[in-house]
């Protein structure tokens, strides 16, 4: 380890590949001190065992009143982490609050519920897999996997769960989108959050006056038993968490787990002799590129010391799961290799890319679901897919947030 004083490391707001960096500030140790957008002084923690311990903590905390610098108002309007702090949702609640807004939800999560998904999400596989051969040759052989196939798929099932009429989808991905980029101005990010929070609410008015099955209708059904078990505060920002949640981090792992086997072509050989499964690349991909690179945030409610650094209390914290699911400390000497048949070793260690603790991603089951299908299909119906652009020279996504590439070109 590194044991000269470092200077805080300042987060890079247009994002980028978070590799080697993740790597420089493992090299210090496994906390490290950060500047956020606007000055912000932060922490983050990257070591694997140490943001274990850290998510699970019972001295850590989600809820914004907790978060030193915006309590005191030194936190300017359209700074543009805002909504991860502040929004009303399971994502910033805590102990029996947290625990009621997650109930309202995880009837739709649950593994048997997902598994009830399954036949619609191949049914939407096989048409938007129709589409992007149809982009192909309307390209002269060339498609954007992401916009064609990894952005619908994921889109379309919590459309559908959440009760979302068609005609709001693409908006709704548009503002989500901004909502996490960490390099947009305040003017547009208090824009994108009024106009998220305004598109909801007409969702929200349309299922009020037509009812479905479902996760829309059944919370306001909440709402409406006299507010008790439900805001319309938590209703709004519940649905924020789910748009963004419920498809963002899955668009990014369908994409990322592409340009991998792309990019190891030895490794997709694996699956296709059975010596590893699908469900083993979906785990490598979580731990070797996770879709979300840095997650705001979380508070100490006291100064907590992990791995031997201090967090003050009321730091605002990073969850850095890109850099966890590298470290060697936890992964092995071998931790920057793809290696689909990890997963499936004796005493592999899991990787923590859907959190862990009390928080833990609700919609994991779902998301396996969804990218475990369509890498399957995908790669069945087009086995020699390839980019068709050397992955150097892929645009990244503008966010130390979300972790991934903002298109992808392939050949078929």
């Amino acid at each position: 380890m590194d044991t000269t004083p470092a200077t805080p490391y300042r987060m890079n707001p247009t994002g980028g590949c978070p590799h080697a960096d993740n790597a420089r500030l493992l090299a210090r140790g496994a906390v490290a001190e950060v500047v956020l957008p606007g000055e912000v002084e932060g922490m983050a923690v990257l070591g694997h065992e140490a943001l274990k311990e850290f998510l699970a903590h019972p001295d850590v905390a989600k809820g914004a009143r907790h978060f030193t610098a915006l309590r005191e108002g030194r936190i300017p309007e359209g700074w543009p982490l805002t909504t991860f702090a502040t929004v009303q949702g399971m994502t910033t609640a805590d102990g029996d609050d947290h625990r009621r807004l997650r109930s309202l939800v995880s009837k739709a999560f649950t593994a048997r519920r997902v598994e009830e998904l399954r036949p619609r999400v191949e049914e939407l596989t096989d048409e938007l897999l129709d589409g992007l051969g149809r982009a192909v040759e309307e390209g002269n052989g060339v498609a954007d996997l992401r916009r064609h196939f990894a952005l619908p798929l994921p889109l379309g099932v919590i459309g559908e769960l959440l009760g979302i009429d068609v005609e709001y989808r693409d908006r709704l991905h548009h503002l989500s989108n901004r909502v996490v980029a960490t390099d947009i101005s305040a003017e547009k990010a208090v824009a994108a959050n009024r106009e998220l929070v305004a598109v909801l609410g007409a969702v929200a008015a349309a299922r009020a006056e037509r009812p479905g099955d479902d996760l829309t209708s059944a919370l306001i059904e909440a709402r409406d038993e006299g507010g008790d078990r439900l805001s319309q505060e938590e209703l709004i920002g519940t649905l924020v968490l789910m748009i963004i949640a419920g498809h963002e981090t899955t668009l990014h792992l369908i994409t990322n787990a592409v340009r991998a086997l792309c990019g190891h072509r030895d490794q997709l050989d694996l699956v296709r002799k059975g010596e590893a499964s699908w469900a083993d690349i979906v785990e490598e991909t979580l731990r070797w590129d996770a879709p979300v690179s840095y997650f705001p945030f979380r508070y100490p409610v006291r100064d907590l010391t992990v791995d031997g650094t201090v967090i003050p209390k009321g730091t605002p914290v990073l969850a850095g799961y890109s850099a966890a699911g590298r470290d060697r400390s936890a992964h092995g000497p071998d931790a920057d290799r793809f290696d689909v048949t990890r997963p499936g070793r004796p005493g592999a260690v899991r990787h923590l890319s859907l959190g862990h603790g009390a928080h833990y991603c609700l919609g994991a089951p779902l998301a396996r679901l969804e990218a475990t299908i369509a890498l399957e299909r995908l790669f069945a119906r087009f086995p020699g897919l390839d980019l068709a652009r050397p992955e150097a020279e892929l645009s990244r996504h503008s966010s130390f947030v979300g972790n991934s590439v903002r298109t992808l070109p392939v050949r078929v």
